[in-house]
């Protein structure tokens, strides 16, 4: 019989880096070009099974990127299993953004959480203001998964999901709620979510849908 297992997951980024377009493909594989703001926080859930038939429930937080929201903040992440800190790929003050964030989460959350960094819109590669070098350096450096994705167009969404639901522990019961189990090893290796499709070509040949 395959395991099951529900991990709390939480959304953080700036307003309109694609937080809620991201979690909207993922959870129904749909994209709307005009998604309102989020006000406060939506919850959604989605499922991910595994090679080896585990499934992993996620109980995903999608938080408000606005400032006047930032103090709820707190509210979604304790007790988070894992957190996705989104950037805009066109924005590079959004990373500045994810930065901060990310010194939150290290200094606030759960010690063993586990922190992807996501650079959303890579479909606007023409318009790109961070590079992938950078971002990947500075998640190497943090010890954070990272990888690009497009809401739009789809690319990476499920990859990093997955990425994230292989990472967690799955050697006790798991609830969404403290972690048992999770041991903090684990949660501070980097991990470069593109490194699959570079190894499918040449450095210069990644897909920048």
């Amino acid at each position: 019989m395959s395991k099951q297992f529900q991990f709390k997951l939480v959304l953080l980024g700036e307003s309109a880096v694609g937080k809620s377009s991201l979690v909207l493909r993922f959870v129904k594989d749909q994209f709307d070009d005009y998604r309102e703001s989020t006000i406060g926080a939506a919850f959604l859930t989605q499922t991910v099974t595994l090679e080896d038939g585990t499934s992993v429930k996620f109980e995903i937080w999608d938080t408000a990127g606005q400032e006047r929201y930032k103090s709820l903040a707190p509210m979604y992440y304790r007790n988070a299993n894992c957190a996705v800190v989104v950037y805009d790929i066109t924005q590079s003050a959004s990373l500045e953004k994810a930065r901060s964030w990310i010194r939150e989460l290290q200094r606030q959350a759960d010690p063993s959480i586990i922190i992807a960094l996501c650079g959303n819109k890579s479909d606007l590669a023409a318009r790109r203001q961070v590079s992938e070098e950078e971002a990947r350096k500075y998640a190497e450096e943090e010890g954070l998964m990272w990888g690009e994705t497009s809401a739009k167009s789809g690319e990476g969404v499920t990859e990093i999901f997955t990425e994230i639901a292989k990472k967690l522990p799955k050697n006790a019961p798991a609830a969404g709620r403290g972690g048992p189990g999770r041991t903090g090893a684990g949660a501070r290796s980097g991990v470069d979510l593109n490194k699959q499709a570079n190894a499918q070509g040449e450095q210069n040949e990644q897909c920048n849908c």
